[in-house]
């Protein structure tokens, strides 16, 4: 039987041959790790109102409930009380879903503004970085030459 090459050594050699900047790679984690702080903070802020707007409705809803629930004296009391729970209901969908079309368009206005802010970042490391190479490659091309 043969014994399989450890290829520890030949990698550890390879990769000292080609020494690579890891401050882009940090930079880069940094502001990945700091964008995806923010986006959350909007996520958990937007999920956070949507859950208020929600209780609130139903509590509202369950309130206006019992009125149609409670025992009623005359037959056409339960259906005026059910014709006043359709109404107010009714109302209180359209103020809700406008409420969480506020939430929508905040979140979506900030995730705007965030992935801007992300996109002009990118580009002026990316800037700095070919740059820094190509400055990198020049040296060491005159060196070769020398």
């Amino acid at each position: 039987m043969t014994q399989a090459q450890d290829f520890t050594k030949i990698m550890q050699d390879m990769v000292g041959a080609f020494p690579v900047d890891t401050t882009a790679f940090e930079g880069a984690f940094k502001n990945s790790a700091a964008l995806g702080d923010k986006m959350s903070k909007v996520a958990l802020t937007a999920a956070e109102k949507s859950n208020e707007i929600s209780t609130k409705w139903t509590k509202e809803t369950l309130a206006k409930l019992s009125a149609v629930s409670a025992v009623k004296t005359e037959p056409a009391d339960y259906s005026k009380a059910l014709t006043e729970f359709a109404s107010s209901t009714a109302e209180m969908a359209s103020e809700n879903l406008a409420a969480f079309a506020e939430i929508a368009k905040k979140v979506q206005a900030e995730t705007v503004e965030l992935m801007l802010a992300a996109g002009k970042d990118i580009t002026e490391e990316t800037n700095a970085a070919v740059n820094k190479a190509t400055a990198d490659v020049t040296k060491a091309a005159k060196a070769a030459t020398k």
